[in-house]
């Protein structure tokens, strides 16, 4: 098993080299070659127009997967009540869908919410599968696994969505697991290859650092997860579609748990998923002292007050306040990022924003690159100016 560059053929163009990830592949005297840690796994073979990069593995053959059809999206509800990244997700699964003229479902299970599936309609689904049981009231892992894996396995979707709350992360990667297929999990991004037709995939990788497109070409459905906030629902409309009801058949027995008691944290303040304004603070904030200004700023601008994981790391705010890969997406109308440097795991998360105000010493800090508007400056002095300016003309 082993890959050779037929050197007559090669045009030193260096994508191999660029696409190579164990970097073994090299330009020498204006030609590709192989080092000795190649591990065969095709990726230069892929991008190698003039064929120059041969290889003896037997390619994989890609299956027949014409009974593969529809874009599906977990409905995910509580208490009768559909979480936003359902409907966001019914937004991006119409587009998707649309590229490869197909359907989108909803998969709606629970008990008594048959109520939701007009709304579902309303917000891109054609049809939704309803699957409505005592035993599916609540959240319930072996429950809803066994359930969403009788539908895959009996409708055959081509692509099935989650949103990556507590129950998708949960409940996704039990679902590949138990159809047999891959899972990409908290993706940013989500396109139809052009030439293909697949799904393809975008999430941070190597601790945020790089941004990873993935592909499933040999098995189905493609899955995913998404964070709330990254997609945006579609307006509502008058929708119709067909409700297709699957018969559930569950006993207590073949759950295996119990919810003894439901303990609900009581918010503080506005979820940062609805703020319109965010004023969110990075490592030249400084201090705890420092995050004063900022608050002074969204109590002013009515928003509220986030931070970058190591703002919240040194305790000067708690977890839910978070922004980025390891923490909320959010999208609010207005975005101000105050000594905020701009890494790629923090743009993961505000990237959605409608506009940006970045203000940061150094001007040269990626943020600027995805800010709307920029002050280079100290925001220990740019920020109370700002608060007082808009006192100002606001009278107060």
């Amino acid at each position: 098993m082993a890959v050779w560059v037929e050197i007559d053929l090669c045009n030193g163009c260096k994508r191999c080299v660029k696409v190579c990830p164990y970097g073994a592949m090299e330009i020498r005297d204006g030609k590709a070659h192989v080092l000795e840690h190649c591990t065969s796994c095709g990726a230069c073979l892929e991008v190698c127009k003039e064929k120059a990069i041969q290889t003896d593995v037997e390619p994989r053959a890609i299956p027949d997967f014409n009974d593969r059809k529809g874009v599906w999206v977990f409905a995910e509800q509580r208490g009768a009540t559909l979480n936003k990244v359902s409907l966001e997700l019914l937004g991006k699964a119409r587009e998707l869908a649309g590229e490869i003229d197909q359907d989108v479902s909803a998969l709606l299970l629970g008990y008594q919410v048959s109520g939701l599936c007009d709304t579902i309609m309303a917000y891109g689904a054609d049809k939704v599968y309803l699957a409505e049981h005592k035993n599916l009231k609540e959240y319930r892992t072996n429950a809803y696994t066994n359930v969403v894996e009788e539908l895959v396995n009996k409708y055959k979707p081509n692509i099935l969505l989650m949103g990556a709350t507590h129950i998708g992360r949960d409940l996704a990667p039990r679902v590949s697991r138990r159809v047999g297929v891959g899972l990409t999990a908290d993706c940013t991004e989500l396109t139809i290859d052009p030439e293909e037709g697949i799904l393809l995939q975008t999430r941070p990788a190597f601790g945020g650092n790089v941004m990873a497109t993935i592909a499933n070409r040999y098995s189905r459905p493609q899955m995913a997860t998404v964070r709330p906030g990254v997609m945006e629902a579609l307006p509502k409309s008058r929708g119709k579609g067909s409700v297709i009801k699957h018969k559930v058949s569950l006993t207590e027995k073949d759950i295996g748990t119990k919810i003894l008691e439901a303990v609900r944290e009581k918010s503080k303040g506005v979820s940062l998923s609805d703020a319109k304004v965010i004023v969110a603070g990075g490592r030249g904030v400084g201090s705890q002292e420092g995050m004063k200004s900022l608050f002074s700023l969204a109590k002013v601008m009515g928003g509220e007050v986030a931070g970058t994981r190591i703002i919240v790391e040194e305790g000067w705010l708690p977890a839910d306040r978070q922004v980025g890969q390891t923490g909320q997406t959010v999208r609010p109308e207005i975005y101000i990022a105050c000594g905020i440097s701009g890494a790629i795991q923090h743009r993961a998360g505000m990237l959605g924003s409608r506009y940006i105000i970045a203000i940061n010493k150094d001007g040269r800090a990626p943020i600027f690159q995805v800010a709307d508007w920029g002050i280079v400056g100290d925001l220990h002095e740019a920020v109370p100016a700002f608060t007082k300016a808009l006192k100002d003309s606001m009278g107060k």
